[in-house]
């Protein structure tokens, strides 16, 4: 039978850096986010917002026009440009709010070099179907409609077993990467068959805009970390999403809390790490 560990408060708290003295904003880790289109340009602030409020040092969006405006205006801290320059990455995210079938060639050149290079990759959304060629630290972000396409393509049937875990185990096997399989729990399996589950969600979270927001945490975190497992720094990214929705929802064991919205748990983030920290 499967062995799946359960995630916990401790078990998050132990990837989240506290700055020191030497610390600078290029050390406290520099994730760059290539995502959003003008037909959804909020999935792109969304990632952004969260990216910061997670820890990151120094925030990168790559893109240009409507999408970068709304970065900035959201964010000004960011910096946006079409292309990375000369600036070290230690994180990448790509795909969230972008559709496959709209990709220009230009694009897909630029998101495999991405899924080529050396630093770790959060494949979310509109990218996922490249995750297959990548040679980089990847951990993909299906949802349950997204997770059934990828097995197709993979090979491996689109409906699965019924197991979740399962499922998932195997497809980080084919895949050769880590798999996030976003619900009520979070599954995330490694290629090596490590299974964690993360159950700190409160029902509210289940709102347009939520995984966008995940994707910042995980980047922020694999910056931050970039020697530990990355199953492990995903769990902890997923269980710190979780209860910063729970204190954005105000769900507590006496009352069942109140509707929010993605950008709600966004701004709840640096509070739920203070917490954790405490």
């Amino acid at each position: 039978m499967l062995e799946v560990r359960e995630w916990s408060r401790s078990d998050t708290a132990r990837f989240l850096r506290i700055p020191t003295q030497g610390d600078d904003k290029h050390s406290r880790g520099v994730v760059a986010l290539r995502t959003g289109t003008d037909a959804y340009p909020g999935a792109a602030v969304l990632g952004v917002e969260a990216t910061w409020r997670a820890g990151a040092g120094f925030v990168r969006f790559v893109g240009a026009g409507r999408v970068a405006d709304a970065v900035l205006a959201r964010r000004p801290e960011t910096v946006a440009a079409p292309d990375i320059g000369s600036t070290r990455v230690d994180a990448w995210i790509i795909g969230s709010g972008t559709d496959a079938a709209d990709r220009s060639s230009h694009e897909a050149a630029a998101l495999r070099s991405i899924l080529t290079g050396e630093v770790p990759v959060v494949v979310d959304a509109g990218a996922l179907d490249l995750a297959q060629e990548a040679t980089a630290p990847v951990l993909v972000t299906p949802h349950a409609g997204e997770f059934a396409r990828l097995r197709a393509q993979l090979g491996i049937g689109p409906d699965g077993s019924g197991d979740r875990a399962a499922d998932a185990a195997e497809t980080a096997a084919v895949l050769g990467k880590t798999v996030l399989l976003k619900g009520a729990t979070t599954l995330i399996a490694a290629s090596d068959g490590t299974v964690i589950a993360v159950r700190s969600a409160p029902s509210w979270l289940a709102t347009a805009g939520a995984g966008d927001v995940l994707a910042g945490v995980l980047g922020a975190l694999l910056a931050a970390n970039p020697t530990a497992p990355v199953a492990e720094v995903a769990a902890a990214g997923a269980w710190l999403h979780g209860y910063a929705a729970m204190r954005a929802a105000a769900v507590t064991a006496e009352h069942p809390g109140h509707p929010i919205v993605a950008l709600d748990v966004a701004e709840a983030l640096p509070a739920a790490i203070g917490a954790l920290l405490s």
